[in-house]
Formats: structure tokens, C-alpha cells, sequence
């Protein structure tokens, strides 16, 4: 019987990502959990380019069904501390994709979260907030703490980071943090282009009409 790694695209000799998205598609379509378990055992593989095509897979199947890949969770926090970069930030995206089903889990691992978010690619900081808010938004107990930090984290990125980061964040954004999460992104529109601008105070606006209203 033919493994199921043998559609992963390093077996089949290619550099691109196809092989490994229409892997994920047929395994979301399927459901073949057999199959995902496959996947998931081999993020530990040796082969590191067997590991990313893996990770690639089960992050592309998060997009889809996350519901299929949120048993892993353990595994994909495990890769946050990986040397290589490609594991980590894809690690942080399968994390972002699971998190509303495996938000008490996650979040007792914020702290790494945020410490691999510090030091982390654009990618794993992007997911990082996703991440975060989601569950900060899904978990009452760990909200404050969380927005804490993504509320400093808004303070201090990239100008063109906050439009993205503002609205990611708002899903968690409650009574108690709404003035300073308003008061934060106004002290940014200066810096920010006329379309970024824009995104950020549709992001005030409806942090002001209290669309989250916990």
C-alpha cells in the first residue's frame, strides 16, 4: 500500500506547493483522518523539507476544515521553538487556524506565543495576533492579559502592520479595553497612508459603537 507521503511534493520530486495543497483539498473533502495522522506524525520526520511539505498540508486543510487538524495542536506549538524559520511561522499558521476550536490549549502557551511572536518573522507576527485575539476573544479568564499585549503590540509595529493587526484584534476588544485600544490607533492615523487610514478608523468605528459589547 502507497503511503499517503508520496503525494507530498518532495517525493515527487517538485519545488513548488501544488502537490501539497491538492493533498490537502482531497483531504478535506475525504476526511481520511488516517491519512491526516500520517501527516501529522512526520512533522517530526528528519527530513526537514518532508516536515515543511507536512506542515504545508495541515495548514491548508486548517484553512478549509480546521476541525480536521485541531487534535495536533500539541504538535504545531512543539514546532514554535523549531530552528528552522518555515516551520515556525507555518506552525503559527496552523495555530491561527484552529484557534476558536482549541482556544483553552493555546492559551496556555501565550506566554511562548508571544515570546516567538518578539523575535519572529512578518508571517508568524501576523498569525501570532490572529492567534491570540481569537482566543483572547474566546477565553474570558485570559483576555485581559492578552490585550494587554496586543494593545502594546499595536502601540509599537510597523505603520503599515496596524491596519491588519487593529482589525485581528478587534474580535477581543471588550468594555474594559475599547477606550485604550481607540485611543492607541488614533494616536497612530498619522503616520499611516489615506487607505490605511481608512481601515483603521472602519476598525474605531466599530470598536466605538461597541460591536463587541461583553
Amino acid at each position: 500500500m502507497k503511503s499517503i507521503l508520496d503525494r507530498l511534493a518532495f517525493y515527487q520530486d517538485r519545488r513548488d506547493e501544488v502537490p501539497n495543497q491538492e493533498l490537502a483539498k482531497e483531504l478535506a473533502r475525504t476526511g481520511n483522518r488516517q491519512g491526516i495522522s500520517e501527516i501529522a506524525e512526520n512533522l517530526s520526520n528528519k527530513n526537514a523539507n518532508v516536515r515543511a511539505d507536512c506542515l504545508k498540508v495541515l495548514y491548508e486543510l486548517g484553512y478549509i476544515r480546521p476541525e480536521l487538524i485541531a487534535e495536533h495542536a500539541e504538535s504545531f506549538l512543539a514546532l514554535l521553538h523549531d530552528r528552522n524559520n518555515r516551520l515556525v511561522w507555518g506552525a503559527m499558521i496552523a495555530l491561527s487556524t484552529i484557534a476558536e476550536l482549541k482556544s483553552a490549549a493555546i492559551g496556555r502557551h501565550a506566554d511562548e506565543i508571544m515570546k516567538v511572536m518578539e523575535k519572529g518573522s512578518v508571517i508568524t507576527v501576523d498569525n501570532g495576533v490572529k492567534t491570540l485575539a481569537v482566543v483572547a476573544s474566546k477565553e474570558a479568564v485570559m483576555r485581559k492579559n492578552l490585550l494587554s499585549f496586543l494593545i502594546g503590540h499595536l502601540k509599537d509595529c510597523r505603520p503599515k502592520d496596524v491596519p491588519q493587526h487593529s482589525e485581528k484584534t478587534l474580535v477581543a476588544v471588550d468594555r474594559q479595553s475599547r477606550a485604550e485600544f481607540v485611543r492607541i490607533l488614533n494616536g497612530r492615523l498619522p503616520e499611516l497612508s489615506p487607505s490605511q487610514g481608512k481601515r483603521v478608523k472602519k476598525v474605531i468605528s466599530s470598536a466605538t459603537r461597541g460591536r463587541r459589547s461583553r
